[in-house]
């Protein structure tokens, strides 16, 4: 009998894409289901990224790129990380990979070894913790509640440090929450952190410009700990260019030069009509960005309104991203057909098959009485789709 590795064997399957998979098959079915599973913008790449790409195929960018990327891209990237961030990098900085899915693995396979300890505060994104797991690394996960806005204080990441810490992931804005840590938080953090030299702080940025917030902050701007924060940012949130898969790091060299060795070895560069694209999404006109942040901040409000008229429902106003993520702890212990919601897990299966809508439990994100709801999709379907939550709710006993 053939038998899956080890390191196979001991990770967990993605919950967000398995809710989505679901879904689908329900709309095979012919039964009409709104799938507020999926952390994927609705709205079309911007028509001038598209054209990039024809332009690129047309004079034939088809053969290798170089491991990191090309030198114009990184260019690219590091002209947005100086414009909007004000933050000064090299193009050797710069390792772009298959999406940003790819570039956190990277990461934590180039920092982290069998036994070393990676902070992850919780709620977090799903395949966080799986990548440790894949890295041989232990989590070590810090709760922050809906009580503190889902964000961990300094005091709880100074309590969570051992002399086998690591690394540090900090989502801002966050998935699953939208949670957005300020400027004073961030200092509080790295304040800590500067303590604390062997730690790498892993800064997931890939809802930057998805910010209600106003100006975006990232801990890399924090003399303290410069040289060892990597940040990895992409192209699919901003730019509606999921399927694309574009993300980058930006890195000190040493961790940049690990990873373009690693990715060398399985992967090579990423797609190069792709990265045509990506060129034009940060070099061109930034309009598009501002027109669908502002779409998303319109939804953000009615999402809140609407959560907060499900009776059980303790709601957030989340800052950025596009998910609500209420604690629906409530209906935690009530029954429909004599089966027990023993989890958000539990409520989200509940859900789909009773009101015909996708929804992540939070039990995936480490937040066992919370939900995610994605709202990247039209008002109206957002509308019907918290009208039928709140409807099967009601009937759970």
């Amino acid at each position: 009998m053939s038998e899956i590795s080890e390191r196979l064997a001991a990770l967990s399957p993605s919950e967000t894409l398995a809710m989505s998979q679901k879904s689908d098959e329900l709309k095979a079915q012919g039964i009409d289901v709104i799938n507020l599973s999926v952390g994927e913008p609705d709205f079309f790449t911007p028509g001038f990224i598209k054209e990039a790409a024809r332009k690129a195929i047309d004079e034939n960018f088809s053969f290798y790129s170089p491991v990191p990327g090309y030198l114009s891209l990184r260019q690219a990237i590091v002209a947005k990380l100086k414009r909007e961030n004000n933050l000064d990098y090299q193009p050797g900085q710069i390792v772009c990979s298959n999406g940003a899915k790819q570039s956190v693995c990277n990461v934590l396979l180039s920092v982290v070894g069998p036994g070393d300890e990676v902070i992850v505060p919780a709620p977090y994104w799903v395949s966080y913790v799986e990548m440790v797991k894949l890295a041989e690394g232990k989590n070590v996960i810090v709760t922050a509640g809906i009580e503190q806005d889902f964000k961990i204080t300094p005091g709880q990441l100074e309590a969570a440090i051992t002399p086998r810490t690591k690394a540090l992931i900090l989502c801002s804005p966050s998935n699953p929450t939208g949670s957005v840590y300020s400027q004073a938080e961030l200092k509080g953090l790295a304040d800590v952190l500067a303590h604390y030299p062997r730690i790498t702080i892993i800064s997931d940025e890939i809802y930057e410009h998805i910010n209600y917030a106003g100006k975006h902050e990232s801990i890399a701007q924090f003399d303290s700990i410069r040289d060892r924060v990597v940040i990895i940012n992409g192209v699919s949130k901003g730019y509606a260019m999921t399927g694309w898969r574009l993300g980058w790091i930006a890195a000190p060299q040493w961790i940049a030069s690990a990873c373009n060795k690693l990715q060398g070895q399985y992967t090579s560069g990423p797609s190069s009509i792709t990265q045509k694209a990506a060129e034009a999404a940060y070099n061109g006109p930034q309009d598009c960005v501002e027109t669908m942040r502002q779409a998303f901040e319109r939804r953000r409000d009615l999402m809140v309104q609407l959560g907060n008229d499900i009776p059980g429902f303790q709601v957030n106003r989340p800052q950025g991203a596009f998910y609500l993520f209420p604690d629906c702890s409530y209906y935690i212990g009530k029954s429909f057909n004599g089966k027990k919601m023993t989890h958000s897990a539990d409520l989200a299966l509940f859900l789909l098959e009773e009101a015909h809508v996708a929804a992540v439990g939070g039990v995936a994100f480490g937040a066992p009485g919370c939900i995610r709801f994605s709202y990247a999709t039209a008002d109206e379907k957002l509308v019907e789709a918290m009208r039928r939550v709140k409807v099967a709710l009601a009937g759970l006993g």
